[in-house]
């Protein structure tokens, strides 16, 4: 494709911007259970506005746009006070979880340098720990130690941890909450592991931490996991999750700027403008960091209150409906609004097309170490309002998917034909071959999905996740393309 000849005119453009979007999830119905944190007509044309007044704001430097530095102090200073620092806690606004955590592995890489030497660093992570680690491992060249967990709670096991500590163990990680289960991982005895062994010890709170504090004052039995426990070095909280801000706005707080200055960069060896990044972008618009302030003030902490007391009676209500489902069973009691459910009896791909066809969207999480194949649902502001129907459906449909053959066939072939593959010798010839195998056998046709996304999933399910991951490089790599003869 190239710029077209003629600039298009206004009604023609948004007009087909609209139409790429029709087949979107229409996620402001409140039906749609992962990726959207809908905050309510009022609150998104609040964002909008301030977003668009800082759209071209360059908050790369705050000398020249000042005005982004007192935002940044303002949304930094009050995640310090929602996750109990003090005024020694230091932190960046970041544009998510993933880029909090790179940077808090970095902090983590670049202080054991310094104090320690260590130039082969290790980080040792519970298997609920998000792929947002794994990543940062990947990118900084680290190796990512990856522990077992408790497999009737899912959460951390400390013991676990404590022997997989080496001598170039430089940060522990826990999670408030983990995404996939919902629960808080034991962060006070992290803690005291971490103090002990004079260890970092990072806390991922991105889609927990500020909810998590309200939940607590609402009753709700909320482990410790901030800076009041001793051993917590640092954390990461997104905003654009469940305080509603618009994407992408996370924070990374430290417990101190000794610490926090391992996260900054610095480049004078060039020939032109001296950089100094406290974060991996160099230049950002502003317009997210402008929104979450914007955001904050417009719900302030009694309207916050409010959502969190509407979205634990929600997860209440759905956890207890599903647990009165027959062939559903919860694999953990959560702790915050994201609960994850699966069935001994039925397919939960099948459940999960059934539940589309309704309009409704639940996430599928594949099985993993201790993790059967489950459904996912992040609760959102209206889950109270439609837990009834939600609840009603889901019933019917697992109904329905007692009926349906498994998803993708007799797998047996696959396994076997699994256990002979030698992963280190597959090229991308070979992956190319096996996806078009794949894609075959479940119906997909070059870009396009089926309508049911079971047997994939099944599929998917039965991969070895080094595999799986292989696999998906290559089906996202062919999805991805650039059309330069004009059409």
């Amino acid at each position: 494709m190239k710029i077209p000849a003629k600039g298009l005119g206004r009604d023609e453009l948004f007009e087909k911007l609209a139409a790429f979007r029709a087949h979107d999830m229409p996620w402001r119905d409140g039906r749609t259970f992962a990726y959207v944190y809908d905050p309510g007509p009022e609150a998104e044309s609040v964002i909008h506005r301030a977003y668009t007044m800082y759209l071209g704001e360059n908050a790369l430097d705050p000398t020249v746009f000042p005005s982004t530095l007192v935002l940044e102090n303002d949304v930094v200073s009050i995640a310090a006070a929602h996750l109990g620092g003090d005024d020694e806690v230091a932190g960046s606004f970041t544009s998510g979880g993933t880029e909090s955590i790179l940077l808090a592995v970095k902090t983590a890489r670049d202080h054991a340098r310094e104090a320690r030497g260590i130039r082969e660093p290790e980080l040792i992570v519970p298997e609920t720990a998000h792929a947002a680690f794994h990543k940062a491992a990947h990118y900084l060249d680290m190796k990512l130690v990856s522990v077992p967990v408790d497999p009737a709670t899912f959460k951390a096991d400390v013991t676990a941890m404590r022997e997989a500590i080496g001598p170039n163990t430089i940060l522990l990680v826990g999670s408030a909450v983990s995404y996939a289960h919902g629960v808080v991982d034991p962060i006070r005895e992290l803690g005291a592991l971490a103090l002990e062994k004079d260890l970092l010890l990072h806390v991922d709170a991105c889609i927990g931490g500020f909810l998590l504090p309200y939940f607590r004052r609402l009753g709700a039995p909320v482990p410790d996991f901030d800076f009041q426990v001793p051993g917590v070095t640092s954390i990461s909280m997104d905003f654009h999750k469940y305080a509603f801000a618009a994407k992408g706005a996370s924070v990374l707080l430290h417990k101190n700027k000794d610490l926090r200055r391992h996260q900054f960069y610095a480049c004078a060896s060039w020939s032109g403008y001296t950089v100094i990044n406290s974060t991996v972008q160099s230049t950002k618009s502003a317009g997210p960091l402008a929104a979450c302030w914007a955001v904050l003030h417009h719900f302030g902490d009694e309207g916050y209150l409010e959502l969190a007391r509407s979205m634990l009676a929600a997860t209440r209500k759905i956890v207890d409906g599903i647990g009165a489902i027959p062939g559903l069973r919860l694999l953990a009691r959560p702790e915050m609004n994201l609960v994850a459910f699966t069935s001994d009896e039925v397919s939960v791909f099948h459940v999960i097309d059934e539940m589309k066809a309704r309009g409704w969207f639940v996430q599928p999480q594949l099985g993993f170490g201790s993790s059967k194949e489950n459904i996912h649902l992040s609760l959102n502001r209206r889950a109270l309002d439609l837990a009834d129907d939600l609840l009603r459906d889901l019933g019917e449909c697992v109904v329905i998917a007692r009926k349906l053959p498994p998803p993708g066939g007799d797998l047996s072939a696959l396994r076997g034909a699994l256990a002979s593959l030698d992963l280190e010798k597959l090229d991308p010839p070979m992956l190319g071959h096996i996806l078009r195998e794949a894609m075959a056998a479940t119906g997909i046709a070059g870009a396009s999905l089926p309508d049911r996304m079971a047997a994939v999933s099944e599929v998917l399910n039965h991969l070895p996740p080094p595999l799986r991951e292989r696999l998906l490089v290559e089906y996202m790599n062919g999805l991805f393309q650039s059309r330069v003869d004009g059409a």
